[in-house]
């Protein structure tokens, strides 16, 4: 059975994720597991040396108590997360999806998609994590580093669902452009939506003949899609374009760079997630 992998945390973000991949897991007849993670810094105080500073018996009396705290506060995380996996199931449920499994685990993130992605044939993640309101300009800490070290598609949810009704393909004819297509002709997620394909390269023939191969591959499956060719830097054009034509869902390549090059050249992926504020679906 087909099966979406949804991964919460306490955000504002985590209601919006279940409604995405309901919406997801309805159009396909999908499972859907609801994953929590509980980092180790949601479990434990940091460690400090006092040797050397307090006498031994304060000392060893302030490590009792830093102990006693540490496990107050793993039960505490424990509690916490078992009640937001229960109250997303119960949002999944009530919203039509039939097959919810929760999964509470302890450590990394990406160790945790690594172990359940082979299973899965999307994944959910919301765009900010529970900082979200105190860093509205910047994206969830593990958001790219899920798509990064992910091999399936990831949908991005935006802070709100809105239905969805209209997609758009932000094509560059790279390898990861392609496989989104391969992905949206042969998926039925997008079934009887509005398909857009649009290029922010330089309109040469060789950018056109890619784009119309690329076109020509969805209208073989049935898609009636408009193809367009814009100018100007690629997340500003593409940010434009989503907002101009009420655009519900963009779906894009990801991340086509290291994290290196990324840091020093900057990353559409990233100002596209950042600017757009419809889901995104991303491929690598």
């Amino acid at each position: 059975m087909t099966k979406l992998m949804a991964l919460i945390d306490g955000s504002i973000y985590a209601q919006s994720v279940c409604d995405h991949a309901a919406w997801a897991a309805q159009r396909i007849g999908a499972s859907v597991d609801v994953l929590h993670v509980l980092g180790r810094r949601d479990v434990a105080m940091a460690s400090t040396d006092f040797s050397g500073t307090l006498d031994a018996e304060v000392r060893d009396t302030l490590l009792a108590e830093l102990a006693s705290l540490d496990e107050q506060k793993s039960k505490l995380a424990l509690r916490r997360g078992r009640l937001l996996l229960d109250e997303a199931k119960t949002r999944l449920t009530a919203a039509g999806v039939s097959d919810v499994a929760t999964k509470l685990r302890h450590g990394d993130v990406i160790e945790t998609v690594q172990e359940f992605e082979a299973g899965a044939d999307l994944i959910v993640i919301g765009k900010r994590g529970e900082a979200a309101d105190f860093a509205k300009l910047h994206l969830g800490s593990n958001l790219e580093r899920v798509v990064r070290a992910s091999h399936k598609p990831v949908l991005v949810a935006s802070r709100a669902f809105r239905p969805i009704t209209r997609f758009l393909i932000a094509f560059d004819g790279g390898t990861s452009a392609m496989k989104a297509v391969d992905y949206v002709a042969r998926s039925p997620i997008f079934d009887g939506l509005d398909c857009r394909l649009l290029s922010a390269d330089p309109d040469t023939p060789e950018t056109r003949k890619r784009l119309d191969d690329a076109a020509s591959v969805l209208r073989s499956t049935g898609y009636a899609v408009q193809a367009d060719i814009v100018s100007g830097p690629a997340d500003a054009a593409i940010s434009r374009r989503v907002e101009a034509d009420g655009i519900d869902l963009l779906v894009m390549g990801a991340y086509g760079h290291s994290r290196i090059r990324s840091l020093v050249i900057g990353s559409t992926t990233t100002e596209m997630i950042r600017s757009c504020k419809v889901p995104v679906v991303l491929f690598r």
